[in-house]
């Protein structure tokens, strides 16, 4: 149970007792600072505690804004703020001031609000969600109380809040095509109990049920798996809304948001090759390739990302121009549709499924996601020659974590470091790229079994351990981890198709899904704030160069059936340590409240 304190005399005829108890509150009241000090230290520390001026007008979505998202140790709105057990200290810290300074008199102006000033004057961090048009303030007389009503009586609190559960910055079908119904099956489910996590588990298992209808090869499966997954996207729009509608965000919701897409989709392009196959077309590589060319895009954006958003003079004519893009209506959209986000995605596969065949259903997507991919890659590069950005320390570190390096990247950088010649600043993306180059042509050209991939795979790491050195601050360096992740997935994915056995590819498309699960789940924790994948974990499984080291000796020296073995074992062994780790990082009670508003994916 949560706990408020209304400060101050009660006013005649307020609601706000009886709205702070539909929002989970037990209410208690104090008449003066001393009283209020009082009652805050004997509410249990482990509980949620709110402060609130009992003069206080607007409406109950304000207050639920303000008083109960669970993200924010500390968060407050005009007239009220709270505290969860995190951020109980400062908060207790700034009553004591409050009470020492007034005397423990009764209250005149509000408590909350001087509570919230002595906050920022610590310095400490408080959330103040964005009202929009909702009502919530304290007035000075009756006639401002009177107009302050009124102001609550004019907006539709509820009719804001089934708004608001719609994400704010989304893709064109989704925003058309989705949103504008799933937002009312949200309320359903929010007022009937459902969870978000409950409707995440729905969507997922309707997404396996769809690549299982497409794994059947049969037109009448074809078309079942495209309804089913439009159906599954539904659901996945409507798991947000309901959190963002009644502010249910937690660890395991994060967790579950952050890898049951990738999860569905990827399992899905199993599903349309598991089909294919069915009807003598083998299209497992193409099926591998669509996975690889996700990913990178995804590693893309989060490297870029995590590159400049707390850079220093981070701006450029490039970004400077697509501001003013922005400004014009139809470009907006039509900027949003062409990088391919997960609504369009999703319903060009399954239109696709139900009226073509799977291979012209990968073609369709290799295409797009390719164009997509050079369009944003190309704007990003041309935003980071263009502007004259100072990378931070935590930057740098989160590019390291993206990075992956593992043991033996970290043995070479070691004696890197010591030589006395050092390469430049923005020089890191250089260094790596003639190694990956080279690792994948040698793939590519020569026959299974040489050992020529093996020699390129160490000349590979040598690079890649070179590249992360130094701290990766060049204008370029954020192309690192993606780098990496092409050329680790595309070495797979060369040396599987060259064994040409049955088995081969799919093996490689179990392998690349664990290493690109590892992969997300690093991006998550980073997001979170709570820092990258532990140690242990990328060196027991090796770390992109040692992987990659691996992979082309075991081409070298088995047979393609044993390679195929290999590979299999590898997946599952990858596999189960990422997941482990995982799942009892993400339900544990240090785990982040991921809630990711950003570009649609």
């Amino acid at each position: 149970m949560s706990t408020a304190i209304l400060t101050g005399q009660p006013v005649p005829g307020s609601s706000i007792e009886a709205d702070l108890r539909s929002l989970g509150f037990d209410v208690r009241s104090a008449a003066d600072t001393a009283e209020a000090e009082t009652l805050l230290a004997a509410v249990p520390g482990e509980e949620r505690v709110a402060l609130v001026d009992a003069r206080f007008v607007g409406h109950v979505h304000a207050l639920r804004l303000g008083l109960t998202d669970p993200r924010f140790p500390l968060a407050a709105i005009p007239g009220a703020v709270t505290a969860q057990p995190a951020g109980r200290q400062a908060l207790t810290r700034a009553m004591a001031r409050e009470n020492s300074a007034g005397g423990g008199t009764t209250l005149v102006d509000s408590l909350a609000d001087r509570i919230l000033t002595a906050l920022d004057s610590d310095g400490t961090e408080v959330h103040r969600p964005e009202l929009g048009s909702l009502v919530a303030t304290v007035p000075a007389d009756p006639q401002a109380r009177n107009e302050a009503r009124q102001s609550v009586a004019d907006i539709d609190d509820e009719a804001v809040r089934l708004k608001s559960a719609v994400k704010s910055r989304d893709g064109f079908f989704t925003t058309y095509c989705i949103s504008p119904y799933s937002r009312y099956i949200a309320r359903w489910c929010a007022r009937r109990g459902l969870t978000p996590n409950q409707v995440t588990t729905v969507s997922l298992i309707t997404a396996l049920i769809a690549a299982g209808c497409a794994a059947t090869g049969t037109r009448g499966g074809f078309v079942a798996a495209g309804v089913l997954l439009i159906a599954s996207f539904v659901l996945d729009c409507v798991d947000g809304q309901i959190a963002r509608y009644s502010l249910q965000y937690s660890t395991l919701g994060a967790w579950l948001d952050a890898t049951f897409d990738r999860a569905k989709e990827y399992a899905y392009y199993a599903g349309l090759a598991l089909g294919a196959a069915r009807g003598g077309d083998d299209v497992w590589a193409l099926a591998l390739g669509a996975m690889i060319l996700q990913t990178c895009r995804h590693v893309v954006d989060f490297s870029f990302n995590e590159a400049n958003h707390d850079a220093t003079a981070n701006t450029s004519p490039t970004a400077a121009l697509s501001g003013k893009l922005d400004s014009v209506g139809w470009t907006v959209w039509v900027r949003r549709m062409i990088v391919l986000p997960i609504g369009e995605r999703w319903a060009m596969i399954a239109v696709l499924t139900a009226a073509t065949t799977p291979r012209i259903t990968f073609y369709a997507l290799l295409i797009g996601c390719a164009f997509a991919a050079t369009y944003t890659t190309a704007g990003r590069v041309l935003r980071s020659l263009t502007r004259k950005a100072r990378r931070t320390d935590r930057a740098a570190g989160a590019l390291a974590d993206l990075a992956d390096s593992g043991p033996v990247a970290e043995a070479l950088a070691r004696v890197l470091r010591k030589l006395p010649a050092k390469l430049p600043f923005g020089a890191r993306f250089l260094v790596a790229l003639p190694g990956a180059v080279l690792l994948v042509l040698a793939a590519v050209l020569e026959s299974y079994g040489s050992v020529l991939p093996v020699a390129a795979a160490a000349l590979y790491a040598l690079t890649s351990a070179a590249a992360v050195a130094l701290p990766l601050k060049g204008a370029l360096d954020w192309l690192v981890p993606p780098l990496f992740r092409a050329a680790e997935y595309g070495t797979v994915l060369v040396l599987a198709a060259k064994a040409d056995v049955n088995g081969a590819l799919p093996a490689a498309f179990g392998l690349v899904a664990a290493v690109a699960y590892h992969h997300y789940d690093t991006v998550y924790r980073i997001r979170g704030n709570a820092g990258a994948s532990p140690a242990w974990l990328v060196r027991s499984i090796g770390g992109h160069e040692g992987r990659t080291l691996l992979v082309t000796v075991l081409a070298a020296l088995l047979t393609a059936s044993q390679f195929t073995v290999a590979l299999t074992a590898l997946a599952v062994a990858v596999a189960l340590v990422v997941l482990v780790e995982s799942i009892r990082f993400w339900v544990s009670a240090g785990a982040p409240a991921v809630h990711d508003e950003g570009e649609p994916a």
